[in-house]
């Protein structure tokens, strides 16, 4: 409750002012994020891709009200899959896309010029040998993300899907995404939702997290297990003994900057680990999502910002 009051306060504007420009916000965001430019976040990937991890970049970027705004974002990732390529990151490395990035919003063909932008990166994610994930984001853009996931897969079938386990819908999308060769990343979502179409208490969330993992783990796709909550993960482990899956055909994620020896242990442990790793100037809405999620962060920054 507390998470989804905290990102109705974020979207005041005085309280972004707040936040932008407090000298303390840098120090937390460097934990979270890679940094402002491409060359910071191609560092990261060589330094996480060293230890034995994988990754999935994100541009940061949302509710873009501007078309050249949503192509030099198209324009940004594009760069940095050339990047990957040319130094030979590709094979441990991919990148995730925001559909509102990319001009879902824009008052005239936002759906179809965000689908064309989400296009050309997944053509250049093809090119340079990887793969590409659609992030999911708010309940009232479910349906429509899900649909251009469908249509993009017609030609790019590798392209994954997120769910969220804390919206009441989920274990049903979840049947209808578990298909051969289907990449879905099941996470517990970081937005706030209407009771009428999410779970407001932890423990109801976890129990659709288990039952929804339950699903994709039992069918014949590549389920993404995207937690750090390690109740979870011990659920998803037995889950994996009891449908017989191998390291393989299912990986952990983690985002960047949390449960740091952690995602290093799951690697040791043999299994695939990926971390999520954004990067870009426009970090504040990610950024106030992660302080949401953890309220020990947001206690630092709030007597960091206060005592100055």
């Amino acid at each position: 409750m507390f998470g989804s009051t905290l990102l109705a306060v974020s979207r005041r504007p005085h309280v972004r002012h707040l936040v932008t420009t407090a000298p303390v916000t840098r120090r937390l965001v460097d934990r979270f994020v890679a940094g402002d430019d491409l060359a910071s976040a191609l560092a990261a990937t060589t330094e996480l891709a060293a230890k034995g991890l994988l990754i999935t970049l994100d541009h940061l970027g949302e509710d873009t009200l501007d078309a050249a705004q949503a192509a030099a974002c198209r324009d940004a990732y594009v760069d940095l899959l050339d990047g990957l390529a040319s130094r030979g990151l590709a094979g441990s490395a991919e990148v995730s896309i925001k559909l509102s990035a990319l001009g879902r919003a824009l008052p005239r063909d936002g759906a179809a010029i965000a689908r064309d932008n989400a296009a050309a990166i997944c053509a250049a994610a093809a090119r340079a040998g990887t793969t590409a994930t659609i992030d999911m984001e708010e309940h009232t853009g479910v349906d429509s993300t899900l649909a251009v996931v469908t249509e993009l897969r017609a030609e790019y079938p590798w392209l994954g899907a997120v769910l969220q386990s804390a919206l009441r819908r989920t274990e049903s999308d979840c049947a209808d995404l578990a298909r051969p060769g289907s990449r879905v990343r099941l996470v517990k979502g970081a937005y706030a939702e209407p009771a009428s179409v999410a779970f407001s208490a932890k423990a109801d969330v976890d129990e659709s997290y288990v039952r929804c993992l339950g699903v994709l783990l039992a069918g014949p796709g590549y389920p993404m297990v995207a937690t750090h909550d390690a109740a979870m993960i011990d659920a998803a482990r037995a889950l994996v003994a009891e449908h017989g899956r191998t390291p393989d055909d299912h990986e952990f994620q983690m985002l960047y900057g949390i449960r740091v020896a952690e995602q290093e242990r799951i690697a040791a442990s043999g299994s695939q680990m990926r971390v999520y790793l954004p990067y870009g100037a426009d970090w504040y809405g990610y950024f106030m999502r992660r302080l949401a999620e953890r309220p020990a962060n947001l206690a630092f920054f709030a007597r960091s910002l206060f005592s100055r």
